[in-house]
């Protein structure tokens, strides 16, 4: 049994499951209803000699008024939460949205009211019909007073996290985060822990997708079992991102010595999970064309915001940075599946994702093509040769869409001075 890719795949539906609102609510209130059962087995243990006696009329006077206050703030938990979650749809890009919702502190708060609220109807229920004895009512008692102080604590600390919830700045950190995150998984496993592509990947059965959708996790583990049981090698033809379609091919088998293939088609294509959208965690050039999207959003004529833009192309040149910074050897992958041959991330794919939108829509911007061009400038002189490369070609890109967007030659001046990089390494390219 391959516990790896078990491991594996349970950490894609976790935090598949954690973009769903409903799921911790859920668990802390069937939690919530153990607690009221604790109490009656406190009953059995006989000690009505040292518990105190807490009289039927204050502990239901508690777990009412918990209900009754309960109810309305899990209300209003839930209406402030969804005008966060319209605010950085609107604010930033939809395709914030299920971080936004995955917030710990947002649905933490809500579970935290919606159990306290069903804790103290089961309680109530179990005090009215007297299922609770002297031991029980005094542990119910007890778990109400504990409930009402997580109640009161989390409500103080979600107040603090609704106020920026959904707010640009910090849709904006959420995003980085998750991109970084992704990055960095990326960086320990280039190949996904397979082979690295060579050029007989593209040959051999080819197994074409089987619906449209976004690739939103490759099964590398299953791969790997098919190739060892049928002797073959499986090159993946797509990645994590990728949009795929009925006649679009995922991967390439081919039989060890020229052999014929003995692989079902049907069983590699299952190991390629595809959904509607892209996801963070899996995909990393996601986050970057949603940094895109949100820099984009901000400089149209409707929003007029420069600012923002900035602070975007700060935070890609943060994540390149990163991607470009030497790895540890302590960090550097260990080939799991040896036959399995995974393609690395394009770095211009991801240039062009992160910057494409940036030039087109910001080269009417001064202040935005002069912080862009330095960041291009810093990744070309980070020593790796396929940033270099993409950093020269984006700031080309950029000069030519700002002849057309700046009216005064003074500022194309400016910019042909700070894309002087460009030249200096074409001349050392040269030597």
């Amino acid at each position: 049994m391959n516990f790896a890719g078990i491991s594996e795949r349970f950490r894609f539906y976790i935090r598949r499951l954690q973009e769903r609102l409903w799921v911790k609510p859920l668990a802390i209130s069937v939690l919530s209803i153990f607690g009221v059962l604790l109490a009656k087995g406190a009953d059995r243990i006989h000690v009505e000699g040292i518990s105190p006696r807490i009289s039927m009329d204050s502990l239901e006077t508690i777990l009412l008024v918990m209900a009754s206050s309960m109810l309305v703030i899990a209300t209003f938990a839930v209406g402030s939460m969804v005008a966060a979650y319209a605010s950085a749809s609107n604010t930033a890009s939809p395709r914030t949205l299920t971080l936004v919702i995955a917030d710990d502190v947002s649905q933490h708060a809500l579970s935290t009211f919606v159990g306290a609220f069903i804790f103290s109807i089961v309680g109530l229920l179990a005090v009215k019909e007297n299922y609770l004895g002297i031991a029980g009512r005094f542990v119910l008692f007890l778990l109400a007073l504990m409930v009402f102080g997580i109640v009161i604590f989390t409500f103080l600390r979600w107040v603090d996290r609704i106020a920026r919830l959904g707010r640009l700045g910090q849709t904006i950190v959420k995003v980085e985060k998750a991109t970084e995150q992704a990055l960095e998984q990326r960086r320990k496993a280039p190949t996904l822990y397979g082979m690295p592509l060579n050029s007989l990947s593209a040959s051999g059965q080819a197994v074409p997708a089987k619906r449209v959708g976004y690739l939103q996790r490759i099964d590398i583990a299953a791969l790997q079992s098919l190739a060892v049981n049928a002797q073959s090698r499986i090159g993946v033809a797509v990645l994590p991102g990728s949009l795929v379609a009925p006649g679009r091919v995922l991967a390439y088998v081919r039989g060890d010595f020229q052999a014929k293939p003995d692989v079902d088609g049907e069983l590699v294509a299952q190991a390629f999970v595809v959904g509607k959208e892209r996801t963070y965690f899996t995909d990393p050039r996601y986050g970057l064309v949603v940094l895109s999207q949100i820099a984009a959003r901000a400089l149209s004529p409707a929003v007029n915001d420069p600012g923002t833009a900035i602070d975007i192309i700060v935070a890609l040149l943060r994540l390149f940075a990163l991607w470009g910074a030497p790895q540890d050897e302590d960090n550097q992958q260990d080939t799991k599946y040896d036959r399995v041959e995974v393609p690395e991330l394009s770095v211009r794919d991801m240039f062009d994702d992160a910057f494409l939108a940036i030039e087109r829509d910001g080269s009417g911007a001064v202040e935005v093509c002069i912080r862009l061009l330095k960041a291009l400038s810093s990744l070309a002189s980070t020593g790796n040769a396929a940033m270099r490369e993409a950093a020269v070609n984006h700031a080309r890109r950029l000069l030519a869409y700002a002849e057309r967007g700046l009216a005064l030659p003074e500022d194309m001046a400016t910019l042909r001075e700070l894309a002087g990089f460009v030249e200096d390494i074409e001349k050392q390219a040269l030597r």
